[in-house]
């Protein structure tokens, strides 16, 4: 970027970047495979005027505040090579930057009269209420019974966590609507279901909040379990959620699956889970895989011996490991994944979720799959199930 350019950025953000911005977005990125997108908004910081930039990175987003003059750096600085496109809207106009693939800047302004400008609107505080797909204030009758809310719809202070975690679930449902038909019966199985928070909360979510015509099945090995989870079901009138004790891998009760979800399935059961939701053609798959032994007792490699001399170390990236790979088989069973924050590090390490929505063309990463493997020396169920599957057919 010359120098000019520079300089007339900072102008124009001299002049918009303050309690008036409605909103500044950065877009059009130089590379694809990294920053795709950030939204700045001004805020109060400690009762000062700052600025957050929302960093879109994938599934992820990252979040920083800045000072005004922090803020004009950073918008200049991703100008330079990262983003070519900014828009930016304010009570006293609109900007357009455009960053032509040569480094040429060209800034359009609009600016209103000073007639029509209106009063700056209330900033909003950084700390500010987060709103949840089930709301605070308003009880809902199964987190009533599952003790998660009181009667009046506050949230029991001791149980905030499992309320947290049962919205961050919904958010992650929120995201595959489009992949449900509202035309038909959507059959959904949760396999490992417990004590069925999770599973409840889905139903409730599609069938009552969002009118979507479901099936829920909940499997789970523990019998007393099952049977509290039907009687609850029928207090609610969940008239198309059941629960049957069972394990997934052996499960015959349907055909077809629309959607395979999968909460802390211990150690290879999660494989079974996987491979079963492919072979039933599910569109969408959720999993929050537990206790990844497999790997942990395979993984021997010479050049990394030294760190996983460490038991945590080799825990840890057993599990890791065991996720990426398993998400890559998927990818190359037809499915777009993803591994995604399921909720808070300081909550559990075992907070990855994997979700996988069937796009149908196959991702041709066999060889690669196989050389990682061969790499660890391991040996994992998902890929020897597919692998049998492929030596049957031929």
């Amino acid at each position: 970027m010359e120098e000019r350019d520079r300089r007339a950025l900072k102008e124009v953000l001299g002049e918009f970047l303050n309690e008036r911005l409605e909103r500044l977005i950065l877009s059009s990125p130089a590379e694809k495979n990294g920053l795709q997108k950030v939204k700045i908004h001004p805020l109060l910081l400690r009762g000062e005027l700052a600025f957050q930039a929302e960093e879109q990175r994938g599934a992820q987003a990252f979040h920083r505040n800045m000072d005004r003059d922090g803020a004009a750096a950073y918008v200049i600085e991703m100008l330079n090579g990262i983003m070519r496109q900014m828009e930016l809207s304010s009570a006293s106009g609109s900007v357009h930057a455009l960053v032509s693939k040569k480094g040429k800047v060209t800034v359009k302004t609009k600016r209103k009269i000073a007639a029509a400008v209106p009063a700056a609107p209330a900033l909003r505080p950084h700390n500010r209420k987060k709103r949840y797909v089930l709301e605070e204030g308003r009880p809902v009758p199964f987190l009533v019974d599952l003790g998660v809310m009181t009667k009046e719809g506050q949230v029991v202070r001791s149980r905030y966590d499992k309320f947290r975690q049962i919205n961050r679930f919904l958010e992650f449902i929120e995201d595959i609507l489009p992949k449900l038909d509202r035309s038909r019966e959507n059959v959904i199985i949760d396999f490992g279901c417990g004590k069925s928070y999770l599973t409840f909360a889905m139903y409730y979510y599609l069938k009552e909040l969002k009118g979507y015509p479901v099936r829920i099945i909940g499997l789970d090995l523990k019998k007393d379990v099952i049977a509290r989870c039907n009687l609850l079901a029928e207090r609610y009138g969940f008239d198309h959620l059941r629960f049957y004790p069972g394990d997934i891998a052996s499960y015959e009760g349907v055909d077809q699956v629309d959607m395979v979800v999968t909460l802390h399935a211990c150690d290879t059961a999660t494989d079974y889970a996987l491979y079963k939701a492919v072979k039933w053609g599910a569109k969408v798959i959720l999993s929050v895989p537990c206790c990844q032994h497999e790997l942990n007792g395979q993984m021997e490699n010479e050049i990394l011996a030294p760190l996983f001399s460490y038991g945590i170390i080799r825990e840890r990236t057993a599990a890791l490991f065991t996720d990426a790979i398993r998400a890559e088989i998927l990818e190359g069973q037809g499915y777009r994944t993803q591994l995604l924050e399921f909720i808070d590090m300081e909550h559990t390490p075992k907070n990855i979720l994997i979700r996988a929505v069937r796009q149908g063309e196959k991702k041709k990463n066999g060889e690669e799959l196989k050389s990682v493997l061969q790499f660890l020396h391991g040996d994992l169920t998902l890929y020897r199930l597919f692998e049998e599957d492929g030596r049957e057919k031929a």
